[in-house]
């Protein structure tokens, strides 16, 4: 298979909100695309307005497949995890071409509410 997409992606927007309406969690996802014949081994950098940034944030989407990054469980190699109610950016980078976009499921409110969009790609 062709591997399209790009090896670093940046999403500039990412927020993850400690309210929810008790049914469902608010939470945010990170989604990968793999049309490679190689399975893609993920790493995400978190940065931050008012703190050192966050390494050590692994996942992996296999060769042919999708995978959804929930980053309300992922935890780092160092045990951390995402902060609640916290702006933050993310740098992902994969040791293959993938394609990357970043979802964010609001449910604080009784309307629920779901955003989208395409990280950016960057230019290798």
């Amino acid at each position: 298979m062709k591997a399209y997409g790009k090896t670093t992606w940046l999403i500039g927007d990412a927020f993850w909100d400690s309210h929810s309406n008790g049914i469902y969690p608010s939470h945010e996802s990170i989604c990968v695309l793999n049309t490679s014949d190689k399975d893609a081994h993920i790493s995400m950098t978190l940065f931050f307005e008012d703190r050192e940034k966050k390494t050590g944030f692994d996942s992996f989407c296999l060769a042919g497949r999708t995978h959804h990054i929930r980053m309300d469980r992922i935890v780092s190699t160092a045990g951390e995890t995402v902060p609640l109610d916290v702006p933050y950016a993310i740098l992902v980078e994969s040791d293959t071409p993938i394609v990357v976009q970043y979802s964010r499921c609001d449910t604080a409110q009784e309307a629920l509410t779901f955003m989208t969009t395409m990280a950016y790609p960057v230019e290798e």
